[in-house]
């Protein structure tokens, strides 16, 4: 098993760089998209109707896959032989940081069920705010794994 692990390592790698990539984009435009939802299209309507769709379908079509891809592959990665040392801080810092990311995850699902519900007690600068969340644990995540203090 170990073997296939290294011998797929370059492969793994690729492909949790990609569905990680692919993760953030979503985790950077969800909420952009609430805070144009909560400011331009309100509560019901027919532009509201679209901003829930586009919404559904960023979360569940493009974001969740590529999030349980980034922690599949990622795990593989764990597993490689020679991948993690687990004495050094970094890879703690990088699992606290995809946790993070995680819960972030699920909290913009919580919101987009709120929204569609009509039960939305965000503004759309508490959506900008929180727009920016993803772009610290991406530091932490990046840093620690290129810097590997």
């Amino acid at each position: 098993m170990y073997d296939l692990l290294s011998w797929l390592y370059p492969w793994t790698k690729a492909l949790h760089v990609i569905s990680m990539v692919t993760w953030m984009a979503g985790l950077f435009y969800l909420p952009r998209l609430f805070v144009y939802h909560v400011e331009a299209a309100g509560q019901s309507g027919p532009t509201a109707d679209l901003f829930e769709t586009m919404e559904r379908k960023l979360l569940r079509l493009i974001m969740n896959p590529a999030m349980i891809a980034t922690w599949f592959f990622g795990l593989m990665l764990v597993l490689t032989p020679g991948v993690v040392d687990w004495g050094s801080l970094w890879p703690w810092t990088k699992a606290t940081g995809v946790l993070s990311l995680t819960w972030f995850h699920h909290w913009l699902g919580w919101r987009r069920r709120d929204l569609a519900q009509g039960a939305n007690k965000v503004s759309g600068r508490g959506y900008r705010i929180m727009n920016e969340v993803p772009t610290v644990f991406l530091v932490v995540i990046v840093v620690s794994v290129i810097v590997k203090f």
